[in-house]
């Protein structure tokens, strides 16, 4: 079953965030949370968890583009 992950609110006071890097590519594996992008905000560099264990089957961002709360930021398969 595919499921999209969306982008979780990553600071109290921010609901728009730089990607900084992308850790995961297609047809990585992933577990439940295992590191799959970094996000800058004003502040600080934070880690976006995996929700879910799967593979990477699309990435719906790049490096640098500025994404808001609840905005898809990866597709993933699970068994």
């Amino acid at each position: 079953m595919k499921s999209t992950v969306k982008l979780p609110r990553v600071a109290e006071t921010v609901d728009e965030v730089v990607i900084s890097e992308i850790e995961v590519e297609l047809g990585t594996v992933v577990s439940a949370g295992d590191v799959l992008m970094r996000v800058e905000t004003d502040k600080a560099l934070v880690e976006v968890p995996s929700p879910i264990s799967g593979t990477v089957v699309e990435l719906l961002v790049a490096v640098d583009d500025e994404v808001g709360t609840g905005h898809p930021i990866i597709v993933i398969e699970s068994a």
